[in-house]
């Protein structure tokens, strides 16, 4: 029976350029999450009920894991109301703005890495 081998050159050196690149790769996905987040910020105020503008003016973002992790809303104890808004009550219909801003760049978030690693990768 005959034995079949393979051999594999080259791989010390595929292992070290895999980490030259991890870095840079991270770079890109952190600003493509940056430019997402931005994207649902902006949604969100541009859609948000306005009163006196509290609710517009506090979407903030607040980054976690370095910058790989968004979150985009109201966090201020105080603007526990924009959930009435959000969602509605009985006597506030609801005006969602949050929700759809979140939705609408869901499906663009990974082209936005995609894209953003291409353009640091050779």
């Amino acid at each position: 029976m005959a034995r079949n081998t393979v051999r594999i050159e080259g791989m010390d050196r595929l292992r070290r350029r895999l980490d030259e690149l991890a870095p840079v790769i991270i770079e890109a996905a952190k600003k493509a999450i940056a430019e997402s987040a931005e994207a649902v910020q902006a949604d969100a105020r541009r859609d948000v009920r306005v009163d006196t503008g509290n609710l517009r003016n506090k979407v903030a973002i607040h980054y976690e894991n370095d910058g790989l992790k968004a979150e985009v809303g109201w966090k201020d104890r105080h603007d526990w109301y924009a959930a009435l808004h959000e969602h509605g009550t009985r006597r506030i219909p609801a005006n969602p703005s949050l929700g759809p801003a979140i939705e609408a760049e869901r499906s663009k978030l990974a082209d936005r890495i995609r894209t953003e690693v291409r353009k640091v990768l050779p």
